[in-house]
This record gives C-alpha cells, structure tokens and sequence, in this order.
C-alpha cells in the first residue's frame, strides 16, 4: 500500500508558474514509477507527465512538453511538478499516481490503467 498527498496547488495569472508536490508514505518509494494526471471540469483524466524509479526517464504529452518539468527526491520520498508559463487550460484538478509496472515507453507511462495508487489531488486553476 503506497499513500500519496499532493500539495502545492492555488490560483495563478497566466503566465505564472506553480510547484506541485506529492509525498508518498508506505511500502518503497524508489521501486514505483511516479506519474501527475489532471482533470477538469467535465473531461476525462488525462496524462501530464512521468518519471521512472531512477529518474532517467521522463515522459510529457505535447500540450506541456517544455513547459512542465517532473522531478522525485527517492530520499525525501516525493515527486515534484514545475509548470511554468501556465495557461488557462492548465486549469484542473492535478492527481499524483505510482506504478509497480516498470514503463519503457510513453504509451505504458501515459496509461492510467497501469496506475494503482492516486493521491486526492489538488486544483490549479490559472486566471486569464
């Protein structure tokens, strides 16, 4: 059982920039790939960024690819998002999710199926 809880969430301008954190509390941090998904209001979940156990790895959709950044610190136990120059359609609830799945590839990562553990997320919402 991993225990994940996202933090760092809040209302920016566009343009702005935020820092999610999600702290990971249970079995093993450093064996699970870590992953952010977000939703908004009406649509389903989608992918935001991956980051595999050594962080040698990171996978980001086109919509925040150079935009975003996912990170982990395997000591303090926690997975990080930096999302610069945030748009308005940036604007969701923002969800923490570890694998026991070992991903090589973006379509593995991208896939919320292969996430067993979420965290209750935290909204972002980025004012125009």
């Amino acid at each position: 059982q991993v225990v994940l809880v996202e933090s760092g969430g809040g209302l920016v301008q566009a343009g702005g920039s935020l820092r999610l954190s999600c702290a990971a509390s249970g079995r093993t941090f450093q064996l699970f790939g870590m992953a952010w998904f977000r939703q908004a209001p009406g649509k389903e979940r989608e992918f935001v960024a991956a980051i595999n156990w050594s962080a040698d790895s990171t996978d980001y959709p086109d919509s925040v690819k150079g935009r975003f950044t996912i990170s982990r610190d395997n000591a303090k136990n926690r997975v990080y998002l930096q999302m610069n120059n945030l748009k308005p359609e940036d604007t969701a609830v923002y969800y923490c999710g570890a694998t026991e799945i070992y991903c090589t590839g973006y379509v593995c990562s991208a896939s919320e199926r292969n996430y067993a553990y979420w965290g209750q997320g935290t909204q972002v919402i980025v004012s125009s």
